[in-house]
């Protein structure tokens, strides 16, 4: 623990894991088989996080290995024959286009069957309704354009947005309609995970300052009015990652990073965005609304990578972490918005505050003092890492108990006990990712559906004992501790949880 405001940890509260311990580590990883599955199965992708997801889909989805395919491009063709002929899977080489995705899925794909979307640069909105007009199951962990959707010149901030991005994926929602083939989209880690620790955090706080509960929330309603009886203004996606090779580091002109660095530069290159809060009362200086939509979030004129918030995790303490953008921060906030007469009367603040591997900050400097133009060198660390850990979770804010956090902890050497050759950060998604899969084969025809909509605890029962060990901590920590100091700031003594006067952004 770092010096700085102290944790609570002897007052928290947190829910019991499926072995009977109080989040602590299971002595071996889960074997059993949680749903049967007859159809075929397409994994779309097959880098750090395709490649950890097949054997969760192996080992707990009953299902024969020859009725699955992966589909990726020719970069990861070494490590698909190899898990082919290790798995008995089957693999094609070729990259999904604008103009031949559904040639390629078409022979692939049927009635029935299941597309699990790992990849980076493939149209999401498309996929989602290939997959809807042919019956087929879906899952994706982020909502995205094709290759080239955020780096074009000719788009606007706004339009270059995950918000934007979202909005599209509503106007299908609701155009398919509640009894459509069920697509779980934005379902990883963040987004995805973090929004079931949100719902258990929101249980954990009720509990342990005494509000009566006389049944758990169970509709988007519900799960409003506790947040807002408890009090939440804010909600960071507070991320801190250790992890580390101490035999090869950083290169001069290399990109490194502990999980896709594609996907890591792209985000880090649209606006920043967060859910806006309804306590707020005013704008950061480049801070502005969308024209459109639910209208739950603004965007930043600066890119994440460039934009720094403070946040604090129980391991790290106090940090700043970049402001990136993340459906999360948008999807959060609309879910647990009370409506009333005249619109929004209650809407925490959300956003993403992400500490990466101290190598990817090295890395995002560099690319930032290059005016975002791309490192030649790119590199994903998995086997490299020496030490380290991903700690993930929500600190929530404002309420009777100042703040609280709730998460995984993960090691690299316990993420390898419970899964051969995964990291920290690979983990926690792939396992969300076959919870994921696992609801919507029981829950065949749902529609699309956000992380916020699912059963949380059914989709917990699966991923926690993956992210061990799963925490919660109290903290006295606010935006403005220590501050003043060698210099005067402008800030709302009155209120720590604004976003402009309070010292987030």
């Amino acid at each position: 623990m770092s010096d700085g405001p102290a944790s609570k940890k002897a007052k928290m509260s947190v829910p019991l894991l499926p072995n009977g311990n109080a989040d602590l580590p299971s002595p071996a990883p889960p074997h059993e088989k949680y749903v049967d599955f007859d159809g075929k199965l397409l994994l779309i992708g097959f880098g750090s996080i395709g490649s950890g997801t097949l054997p969760l889909i192996i080992k707990h989805i009953n299902m024969p290995a020859n009725k699955i395919t992966v589909l990726t491009g020719d970069d990861c063709q070494k490590n698909v024959e190899i898990a082919a002929k290790r798995y008995g899977v089957n693999f094609q080489i070729g990259k999904l286009t604008v103009d031949n995705y559904k040639d390629m899925l078409t022979p692939l794909l049927s009635k029935g069957d299941f597309c699990v979307n790992v990849s980076v640069d493939v149209g999401s909105c498309d996929m989602l309704t290939f997959c809807n007009e042919n019956q087929v199951l879906y899952i994706d962990t982020v909502v995205e354009p094709w290759l080239g959707g955020y780096f074009d010149q000719n788009l606007t901030p706004s339009q270059r947005s995950n918000y934007q991005q979202r909005e599209e994926m509503l106007i299908l929602k609701n155009k398919f309609g509640p009894d459509a083939p069920t697509a779980v989209v934005t379902h990883g880690a963040n987004p995805g995970m973090v929004s079931h620790f949100v719902k258990q955090a929101l249980l954990n706080i009720a509990k342990d300052t005494g509000v009566e509960l006389k049944e758990q929330p169970s509709t988007k309603e519900g799960w409003a009015k506790l947040s807002q009886t408890l009090g939440v203004k804010t909600i960071h996606i507070a991320e801190r990652d250790t992890q580390e090779s101490a035999t090869q580091p950083k290169k001069h002109g290399e990109f490194l990073n502990t999980w896709s660095v594609d996907g890591f530069i792209s985000e880090g290159c649209q606006p920043s965005e967060l859910g806006w809060g309804t306590h707020e009362k005013e704008l950061p200086p480049d801070g502005a609304h969308h024209t459109f939509g639910t209208d739950s979030a603004i965007y930043l004129n600066r890119p994440g990578a460039n934009t720094k918030v403070r946040t604090w995790t129980p391991t790290e303490g106090n940090f700043h972490g970049f402001l990136v953008t993340h459906n999360e921060s948008i999807s959060i906030a609309d879910y647990f918005t009370v409506h009333g007469e005249k619109g929004a009367e209650y809407r925490p603040t959300v956003h993403y505050a992400y500490h990466p591997a101290d190598c990817a900050v090295l890395s995002l400097i560099e690319l930032a003092g290059k005016n975002y133009n791309e490192q030649k060198m790119k590199r994903v660390m998995i086997d490299e890492i020496s030490s380290g850990i991903d700690e993930l979770g929500v600190l929530l804010c404002g309420h009777a108990k100042g703040a609280y956090w709730y998460g995984s902890q993960l090691e690299i050497e316990m993420s390898r006990k419970l899964i051969e050759g995964a990291s920290a950060t690979s983990l926690q998604v792939t396992a969300t990712v076959l919870a994921g899969v696992v609801w919507a084969i029981k829950n065949p025809r749902k529609g699309i559906k956000e992380p916020e909509e699912l059963d949380h605890k059914a989709i917990l029962d699966i991923v926690n004992p993956y992210v061990v060990p799963v925490v919660g901590e109290y903290t006295d920590w606010n935006p403005l501790y220590q501050r003043n100091t060698l210099f005067k700031e402008d800030l709302d003594l009155e209120d720590p949880w604004q976003c402009k006067k309070g010292g987030e952004v």
